[in-house]
């Protein structure tokens, strides 16, 4: 079963406290963008966007389709890819999510998770989407994680924000929202709390997912 829900994987940074563009890095004989796309392709979704900024050069140099989703969308694992450039990446990951939200149709609700926050289960993913209010967060031990969906009536308003002003940051743009328009799912799964920022941080990671 097909949702209107669409998935933003947001790619845009510099990976300066990694050293090397996050979604390049290796994992289990591939690219980490390519695993995490793998992992969304097992549920409910068949589009994705992709957001890159700084160094998309470097993406296209080591998968060259995601080049050609600039501009044709590209089956992967029977999910279609579309590759969003960042004008202006130096604003910050929210100006990426403007430059993405842009592309979609306004009748679609979206998942948005960043490169460096494992994509959770396909039970996890579906439960979200088919779970409906403004926001829905998944929720492990009663921390908050990533994907974040969000509601066509929410995110159209963040096309509104100016990229560089303050308070151009989704944590601050859903604390917000009434209460009850958002909903907290609970999740069995710790990935989605997981920031994989540093190379400490991603070699732990490799040694508990040998």
């Amino acid at each position: 079963m097909e949702d209107d829900t669409v998935f933003i994987l947001l790619a845009g940074g510099k990976s300066e406290r990694m050293g090397i563009d996050k979604g390049l890095l290796e994992y289990k004989d591939t690219y980490w963008i390519l695993e995490q796309l793998e992992r969304i392709s097992k549920a409910q979704i068949s589009e994705v966007y992709i957001g890159l900024g700084f160094n998309n050069q470097h993406y296209f140099d080591a998968i060259p389709w995601l080049a050609v989703a600039q501009t044709d969308l590209i089956l992967f694992k029977n999910i279609r890819i579309k590759v969003i450039i960042n004008p202006n990446p130096e604003w910050g990951s929210f100006s990426t999510l403007q430059t993405v939200l842009k592309k979609i149709d306004s009748t679609q609700s979206i998942l948005i998770s960043p490169i460096d926050i494992p994509i959770s289960n396909a039970t996890v993913l579906n439960t979200l989407i088919e779970t409906k209010n403004k926001i829905i967060l998944p929720n492990f031990e009663g921390k908050n994680g990533h994907p974040i969906k969000l509601s066509v009536s929410f995110w159209q308003t963040l096309m509104r924000l100016d990229p560089q002003d303050k308070n151009a940051r989704l944590d601050l743009q859903i604390k917000k929202v009434k209460p009850d328009e958002i909903t907290q799912v609970e999740v069995n799964d710790s990935s989605i709390l997981k920031n994989l920022n540093t190379q400490n941080n991603w070699n732990v990671f490799l040694e508990k997912n040998k």
